[in-house]
């Protein structure tokens, strides 16, 4: 398995895990289409592309689109940041031989979806490493 799908796995296991789920929030990868997602969801990006420390290591930033109902302020989607801090903010996933380590988050509200004017977006970001092992 390569170094980009092997991250893809790793980071996709917080959101399928049992924990997660229990937070009901619907989440779903970027460039996946689903109608009818929900007023409150959830939309998962990972962009690699930074130095790392060897060839099958990788360095990036994960990108969560935070949407929730427009109109009633951004207080639900700090809570959701704060819920994804518990599950990634300054932790590292994975074996001992491939891991992938996150640094401090930042959320940016961006107001009123263009998509759809009944939701507010926000972007909760988080830079990573992913360490793979020859």
């Amino acid at each position: 398995m390569g170094k980009f799908e092997s991250l893809e796995k790793e980071i996709y296991s917080v959101f399928g895990s049992d924990a997660w789920k229990s937070e009901g929030i619907n989440t779903f990868p970027n460039n996946f289409l689903k109608l009818n997602a929900g007023t409150e969801f959830i939309r998962v990006s990972i962009v690699p592309g930074g130095k790392s420390v060897n060839a099958i290591s990788v360095a990036g930033i994960l990108i969560i689109d935070i949407f929730i109902p427009a109109g009633g302020g951004p207080r639900r989607a700090s809570l959701i940041a704060d819920k994804l801090d518990k599950y990634l903010a300054n932790k590292s996933l994975g074996a001992t031989t491939n891991k992938t380590q996150f640094r401090e988050s930042s959320l940016v509200h961006k107001g009123v979806d263009k998509d759809n004017a009944t939701l507010h977006m926000s972007s909760y970001t988080i830079p990573f490493t992913y360490f793979g092992a020859f």
